[in-house]
C-alpha cells in the first residue's frame, strides 16, 4: 500500500493510470500475490484506486497532492534533509546551531550592509516600487563578469542571470535540464539541500565518493558508464560538507569524462570568497561550454540578502531567463540586488573578507583542538570556510548524538544527512563559527561519553 501511495504522491502514477499488475508488483517486492491482492482491496476500499473487472486496478480520479515527504524511501527524521533544515531555520534565538550553514550575525559585515541599505533607500524611487529587469541588475552582473574574468573565466554580463537565491538557481536549472526519471550524479557526501531539491524534481540520484582531492575519478567514470546521468551537481572549492578542494589533475579528469559521456556539470561556487588563494574551477577549464556556474551571497554577506546567479552559455541563459519569468516573473528583488552590489563594491569589502578569513582560520584550529580530547577528529583541515567534517569516536551513531543534543537545544548536522548512500553514520559536520558557546562541547562530551574538555575559547 505504501509503495502505491508513494508513487501516486510522487506523480509517477497519475489519476487514471493503471497500477502494476498483481504478479509484477508481487515479484518486485518479493511478496506473495495474495498480499498484493489484499493491499489493492484495501486501497480500493479507501478510494485510492478503483477496480475495473477484466482490466485491472487504476488510480482514482481524485486529486492527489504532491508531498516531498512521500518521495523515495522513508528516512529517519534526524537524517532527513528537510527536517534538519527546519531545525536550523525555525530555531529560537536561544538555540545553539553548530549544524547550520551560515555565519552568526556578528561575523557578517553589518556596517557595510547598513550603509548599502541607507544608500538604496535614498536612490531612485523605481528601485523601491518596480520590478527589476529580466536578468537582474546590470551593474551587479557587470561586477560579477569582471570578477570572473580576473579568475580566468570569460563570461560577459549577458551570460549571467541573477536569481532569487542559490537554491532557486538549482531549481531553475533542474526545470531547464531535467525531466522526472532522469538521473543526476552528486558527491557522497554532498550539500544536503541538493538531495531535497532533486527529490522535488522526481529524478533518480546516484553518487560518487568525494575524497580529499575531489571526486574519486575512477568511480566517477564508472558511474557515468553504468548510470548515464544527465547532470553532475558539485562544489569545486571548499566542498560542503568535507571542506576539501578539487585539485587541477582531478578537475581535468572529471571534465574529460563528462565531455566523453555528454554530462552537464553544475558547479556551485558559493564558498569562493572564503578561499585564501583561488583553486581549480571546472567552469574556468571548460569555458562554460558544458559547465554551469552558480553561486550566491548569503554566506559572505548575509542570509537575509537572497540573491543568486547563474553563469552559462548564452543560449542557455536566454532560455533560463524565459523560464525564470514564467515561474517567478523576473529575478531577485531590485532593492536586494542594489544592496548586494553596493556592499560588494564598498571600499571596506576586501578588508572585511580578509578579517573573516583570519577569524575562521583561528576558529577552525581552536575547534579542532577542543574536539580532539573528545575523540572527534576532522577528515582534513580545510584551506578556508567554516566547516569541519569529523568522525565520531567508537562508531557512535551521529543521528543518535544529534537527537540527544537537540534535547539540550543544540542543533547538529549528522553525516547521513549529506550521504546518498547513507554511509556516513559516524560522521558529523560542524560549523566552527557557531561553536563559541562552551555548552556545545559540554553536551558533546555528555552524549559521546568520551574524553575531557580542552581550552574554553573557540575563537
Amino acid at each position: 500500500m505504501e509503495t502505491i501511495r508513494s508513487r501516486i504522491a510522487a506523480r509517477a502514477l497519475a489519476p487514471g493510470d493503471r497500477v502494476p499488475s498483481i504478479r509484477s508488483l508481487a515479484a518486485s517486492l518479493s511478496v506473495s500475490p495474495s498480499t498484493v491482492v489484499e493491499a489493492y482491496d484495501r486501497l480500493a476500499a479507501d478510494g485510492t484506486i478503483i477496480s475495473r473487472p477484466g482490466s485491472g486496478f487504476y488510480v482514482s480520479s481524485g486529486t492527489q497532492p504532491f508531498a516531498l515527504a512521500n518521495v523515495g524511501p522513508r528516512r529517519d527524521r534526524a537524517v532527513d534533509p528537510l527536517w534538519v533544515s527546519r531545525q536550523s531555520l525555525d530555531a529560537a534565538p536561544s538555540v545553539i546551531r553548530p549544524g547550520c550553514g551560515w555565519l552568526p550575525p556578528d561575523w557578517l559585515p553589518q556596517d557595510s550592509l547598513r550603509k548599502a541599505i541607507r544608500a538604496a533607500a535614498r536612490s531612485d524611487a523605481v528601485i523601491l516600487s518596480d520590478y527589476g529587469s529580466a536578468r537582474g541588475l546590470s551593474a551587479l552582473r557587470g561586477h560579477l563578469s569582471r570578477q570572473f574574468q580576473s579568475e580566468g573565466l570569460n563570461a560577459s554580463p549577458d551570460q549571467i542571470l541573477l536569481t532569487p537565491s542559490g537554491s532557486q538557481s538549482i531549481d531553475l536549472i533542474c526545470r531547464f535540464l531535467l525531466r522526472p526519471g532522469d538521473t543526476v550524479l552528486v558527491d557522497d557526501p554532498c550539500y544536503f539541500n541538493f538531495h531535497a531539491v532533486l527529490r522535488a524534481h522526481q529524478v533518480k540520484v546516484v553518487s560518487v565518493p568525494y575524497t580529499a582531492t575531489g571526486p574519486d575519478a575512477d568511480a566517477f567514470s564508472k558511474v557515468l558508464l553504468e548510470a548515464a546521468p544527465r547532470v553532475y551537481l558539485t562544489n569545486s572549492a571548499l566542498h560542503n560538507p568535507t571542506g576539501a578542494t578539487m585539485t587541477p589533475q582531478v578537475a581535468h579528469r572529471i571534465l574529460s569524462a563528462a565531455t566523453a559521456h555528454d554530462v552537464i556539470i553544475v558547479e556551485d561556487d558559493i564558498f569562493a570568497g572564503f578561499e585564501p588563494e583561488l583553486s581549480a574551477r571546472l567552469a574556468t577549464l571548460d569555458g562554460l561550454a558544458r559547465v554551469i556556474r552558480i553561486g550566491s551571497f548569503s554566506k559572505i554577506l548575509s542570509p537575509a540578502m537572497r540573491c543568486g546567479y547563474i553563469a552559462a552559455r548564452p543560449d542557455w541563459i536566454e532560455a533560463l531567463t524565459d523560464l525564470q519569468i514564467a515561474t517567478n516573473f523576473g529575478g531577485p528583488d531590485a532593492l536586494v540586488t542594489e544592496i548586494v552590489h553596493a556592499a560588494l563594491t564598498d571600499s571596506s569589502y576586501r578588508r572585511n573578507v580578509e578579517t573573516l578569513r583570519r577569524r575562521l582560520s583561528a576558529a577552525r584550529s581552536t575547534v579542532a583542538a577542543r574536539l580532539e580530547p573528545l575523540g572527534i577528529r576532522p577528515k582534513l583541515m580545510p584551506r578556508g570556510g567554516f566547516y569541519l567534517w569529523c568522525q565520531l569516536p567508537g562508531g557512535l551513531d551521529a543521528a543518535d548524538v544529534a537527537r540527544r543534543a537537540l534535547e539540550r537545544s543544540i542543533v547538529l548536522a549528522p553525516g547521513n544527512v549529506f550521504s546518498v548512500s547513507e554511509s556516513a553514520t559516524d560522521w558529523m559536520r560542524f560549523n566552527v563559527s557557531q561553536m563559541s558557546d562552551p555548552l556545545v562541547f559540554e553536551v558533546l562530551q555528555e552524549v559521546t561519553g568520551v574524553g575531557h574538555l580542552g581550552p574554553r575559547s573557540s575563537e
